[in-house]
């Protein structure tokens, strides 16, 4: 909106948080050697659009105070969702079904057109580059499962709850969360949904019991077997390792 703009280089002398300085210019002035990000940039309001054009043009923008704030050592990304809908579009007729990756050539001219007709010239100009990444296929989502799982192990294990996954259940959880055009956002509410809250139901349960669940996909659904017991050795190994003397 136009008045992130104020937010962004400081509040007008005599408004509250003019001594506090911008949000980005503040910001930048402390640490110019930074990384800064602009989300789906393609929504901005255009006076937004402008300082932006100032920052990418001149290396630099003048704060509410006065004081010329240097983005010549600065890193600028923005994002931008523009060509989604082309995905969208692109999978509803079966485009890129039978886990192919979308056609990325075919996409890229697609999405380019797209920043050309929404972007004006002068600001496309002063981009040194245009990424177009490729949506996520399903081995990049079983990797995406991988390390989400294993964040979801350390912190079960906290509370000494231990989880295995079979390639049953990461195929289940790839199934339900693959949204080409979403990226690997519906995975992110797939797993709290068949992993997460199901675990914590367990752990409300019995909130103070050691335990391990093997997670596995049977008849369209997850299972988790407890398998605490497995590793429980039995009586007699027990006797025999106490009775067992030293070397």
């Amino acid at each position: 909106e136009k008045f992130a703009i104020s937010r962004m280089t400081g509040s007008p002398p005599g408004y509250v948080g003019y001594e506090e300085g911008g949000q980005l210019t503040e910001q930048v002035r402390r640490r110019p050697y930074c990384v800064v990000l602009f989300d789906e940039v393609e929504k901005a309001h255009p006076d937004v659009m402008n300082l932006l054009l100032q920052i990418l043009e001149e290396g630099r923008l003048t704060d509410s105070v006065g004081r010329k704030i240097d983005f010549r050592n600065t890193i600028i990304i923005m994002t931008s969702n523009l060509g989604a809908d082309l995905i969208r579009k692109s999978t509803e007729v079966g485009f890129g079904a039978k886990e192919n990756m979308l056609d990325y050539q075919s996409m890229q001219k697609k999405i380019e057109s797209s920043v050309e007709k929404h972007f004006k010239p002068e600001f496309r100009n002063r981009l040194d580059g245009l990424v177009i990444f490729r949506p996520l296929d399903k081995p990049a989502l079983r990797k995406v499962i991988d390390l989400e799982f294993n964040k979801l192990c350390d912190r079960l294990s906290s509370k000494k709850i231990f989880v295995t996954l079979d390639n049953a259940a990461r195929e289940f959880l790839v199934e339900k969360g693959y949204m080409p055009e979403m990226g690997a956002r519906p995975l992110r509410r797939v797993l709290e949904q068949y992993l997460e809250d199901p675990l914590a139901e367990k752990m409300l349960h019995q909130p103070n019991a050691e335990k391990k669940y093997a997670i596995t996909a049977k008849e369209g659904q997850l299972q988790f077997e407890d398998a605490s017991s497995s590793d429980k050795p039995h009586s007699d190994e027990k006797e025999k390792t106490l009775q067992r003397s030293p070397d």
